[in-house]
């Protein structure tokens, strides 16, 4: 009788574990689950955060040629078998003036300071600053006259003047002009 109770609460313990062990085995696998769906989950994160940067990498490349683009951007003025290479500066007003040319524009003198011409459609002045202080040399819009001017002496500061670039040597053959001239503006490629 002994050796029968024995045997039974023995098959008792193995079904016991035998269940236990089959009870465990769908938390396993639903561990295993939620671990692939984080990783998943974590590697998506993680491409999507790969795409960004490269967007913002690609963006900002883009920036720096454009920017770079404009550092090297040069004009020509070409007027009485004469020529002056002007640097144009990187900004709204300087790039709306370079998607005009080439122009044709006949200047004067204005104030014994500057030459002076009226392009025939008036330039952005999209972030421009308020006004600047001309340095000889500077090519200028005056936003409240629509001109264009080209200082061959010093000037103050003047409301409403946005520098479109610098002459980078050749400012005493605009300098000695007397009476209106003709000059052609190129863009150097």
């Amino acid at each position: 009788m002994i050796k029968n109770v024995q045997q039974i609460l023995l098959s008792l313990i193995v079904s016991l574990m035998f269940l236990t062990a089959c009870n465990n085995r769908p938390n396993e696998e639903n561990t295993n689950s939620e671990e692939s769906l984080t990783i998943h989950q974590n590697s998506k994160q993680e491409s999507t955060a790969d795409e960004s940067n490269n967007e913002d990498s690609q963006d900002s490349t883009l920036d720096n040629e454009e920017a770079d683009a404009m550092e090297d951007t040069r004009i020509n003025l070409t007027f009485n078998n004469e020529e002056v290479i002007v640097s144009i500066d990187d900004n709204p007003t300087s790039k709306d003036f370079l998607s005009m040319l080439p122009l044709t524009l006949t200047f004067e003198d204005y104030a014994g300071t500057e030459k002076i011409s009226y392009p025939s459609n008036k330039l952005s002045t999209e972030e421009a600053p308020s006004g600047i202080d001309p340095a000889v040399g500077d090519l200028a819009y005056y936003a409240p006259w629509g001109n264009l001017a080209i200082y061959y002496k010093d000037f103050g500061y003047s409301n409403g003047l946005i520098k479109l670039g610098e002459i980078k040597s050749g400012i005493e053959k605009l300098k000695n002009l007397n009476g209106d001239f003709t000059v052609i503006i190129e863009k150097i490629e």
